[in-house]
């Protein structure tokens, strides 16, 4: 009779085990995406990548369902801020995004100069950008990698070489067409723009990229919005640091990138 009793307990237990996993989340999460690198690939209606196929992963082990939407990226950072996108990836931390939720980190990268490989001398500092007034800069409108970049954009845009353009594929098309002569991001999103356009294949090869001291390596990872209710937050926060810890980012990044791109603009934390 124990016996009997022990083994129904066991799968209540199991039931509410299951229950529990799956309403670790009291809703669907909202989360608006735009292309970036093989952060996040965005096909027609489908989303893939290095952070849908983690987070698709959540959801097999928590139940917790997430809900992407293709968006320009300046947009996706306003929703973010409006409290309408309950996630922001791939984010770097600010200040200003502080206040509006909380953050995980989940790699380290840098934003480098990026060009078109070529006979000029190298460009060692962001003065030293600033002073080469002959060449012009284009840069993604809503990419922030802290204060050191927004103030040198800032410049950059006061003397009138500065191009913003709405995705990373814009971008590239200007280093192509000989329009602009250095973009500053993080390698991996040139990479992802330039294998998934066909009008820029084959510059991959071509590029150049230069470490500037203005941009260090700094965390890329996720925001969780304030704006969720406070159980949907702890569990989101919980799994994510989880994930954080892990080698798992590293290791998408890895499937989608040759060992080259990534040296010197992406490493584990």
């Amino acid at each position: 009779m124990r016996r009997h009793v022990m083994a129904a307990l066991a799968v209540f237990g199991l039931v509410l085990g299951g229950t529990a996993q799956a309403g670790l989340c009291s809703r669907p999460i909202a989360v608006p995406v735009s292309a970036n690198g093989a952060s996040f690939i965005v096909e027609g209606d489908r989303v893939k990548g290095i952070y849908p196929d983690m987070l698709r992963s959540l959801t097999a082990k928590s139940g917790c369902r997430f809900v992407f939407t293709a968006v320009p990226r300046a947009r996706q950072v306003a929703m973010f801020k409006a409290g309408q996108a309950d996630l922001l990836a791939p984010a770097s931390r600010t200040p200003e995004r502080d206040q509006f939720g909380t953050y995980v980190p989940m790699i380290n990268h840098r934003a480098m100069l990026i060009s078109i490989a070529g006979s000029r001398a190298p460009i060692t500092s962001g003065q030293d950008l600033l002073e080469r007034r002959d060449l012009r800069v284009a840069v993604v409108r809503g990419f922030d990698y802290g204060e050191p970049y927004m103030a040198l954009i800032n410049e950059l845009g006061k003397q009138g070489r500065l191009f913003t353009e709405v995705d990373v594929v814009a971008v590239a098309r200007l280093l192509h067409a000989g329009s602009a002569d250095v973009t500053i991001m993080g390698p991996t999103l040139m990479a992802g723009a330039i294998r998934r356009d066909p009008r820029v294949d084959g510059i991959q090869d071509k590029l150049r990229t230069e470490p500037i001291p203005e941009l260090p390596w700094v965390a890329s990872g996720i925001y969780i919005s304030n704006a969720l209710k406070p159980e949907d937050q702890a569990a989101l926060r919980e799994m994510l640091e989880k994930v954080g810890k892990s080698n798992q980012i590293m290791e998408g990044y890895l499937r989608y990138f040759r060992p080259d791109v990534l040296s010197g603009s992406v490493r584990p934390r």
